[in-house]
């Protein structure tokens, strides 16, 4: 399911559909390359607890709408207005009401395209990754004075060799769908085409095993407990917690996304 870029303004920034027992989430701001706004974050936010309260449901597919984008991150356009991209009360579950929001079931990304910054946290949020042929990858927030508050930083580095982690986070710096198969930050790469049919096939197996079974392996495998805490990744997040408010209130956090909104170079002071 995707939708074009004669969406109008009223269009849903999330569309929520069933596929059996698999439950499909598609980014649904294609104008906007899927850019993550607050209604976005409620409407994955919910979907998920759906997802998790509803024992037909086995597997959850994120996708995005369109071939321009799996998702660009944060709006920063949105930022720049004053807009909040996460709403007040649920902060807890992050980014797109995703990136923190762990459930039993098992998630995966079908990326149809470059999924840049909070992109490619959502993806490291997910448990299994499709990607496009096309499809990009990387954290550039240190382009935009900001940092990747989204989880992105740490679970890069747990997922990536040090030295290739550290490069990334540093420049900003993207690779692409094939280099992210060889450093096994994702599980399959495909034509653009062939992105969402992959991924709900290989959700279909996962929902055709036992599902008690299956979501216990994923709690093992991730050290979650039944509440969806993961003790392993506090550390990282309370990390994340006390950079952030010296960064989100720097001159240079101003910089980025108003340099990024006029198209031109950013100019930075260091404070």
């Amino acid at each position: 399911m995707t939708t074009t870029e004669s969406s109008t303004p009223a269009a849903p920034p999330a569309l929520i559909e069933r596929r059996g027992n698999v439950m499909l989430i598609t980014l649904n701001r294609p104008a906007a390359r899927n850019a993550v706004n607050a209604e976005m974050c409620i409407q994955v936010g919910d979907a998920l607890e759906m997802a998790e309260n509803d024992p037909e449901v086995r597997v959850v597919v994120l996708t995005g709408a369109g071939d321009k984008a799996f998702c660009a991150g944060a709006d920063l356009k949105a930022m720049t207005r004053g807009e909040k991209v996460i709403p007040e009360g649920r902060e807890k579950w992050g980014l797109a009401g995703y990136v923190s929001h762990a459930i039993s079931k098992p998630t995966i990304a079908a990326v149809n395209g470059p999924a840049l910054g909070g992109g490619t946290e959502l993806v490291l949020a997910s448990d299994l990754v499709v990607a496009a042929d096309t499809a990009i990858f990387g954290l550039p927030e240190v382009k935009r004075g900001l940092i990747a508050g989204a989880g992105g930083a740490f679970r890069l580095a747990a997922k990536l060799p040090p030295t290739v982690a550290m490069e990334l986070l540093l420049t900003g710096d993207s690779i692409t769908a094939q280099r992210a198969l060889d450093l096994h930050l994702i599980n399959r790469v495909v034509p653009a085409e062939q992105v969402l049919d992959t991924a709900l096939e290989l959700a279909q197996v996962i929902a055709a095993n036992a599902p008690l079974a299956v979501q216990a392996h994923k709690r093992i495998a991730l050290a979650q407990s039944h509440n969806g805490d993961r003790p392993g990744e506090q550390d990282g997040w309370d990390m994340t917690s006390a950079e952030l408010p010296a960064i989100a209130f720097s001159v240079d956090a101003k910089e980025g996304p108003l340099a990024f909104a006029e198209k031109r170079q950013p100019v930075w002071q260091g404070k």
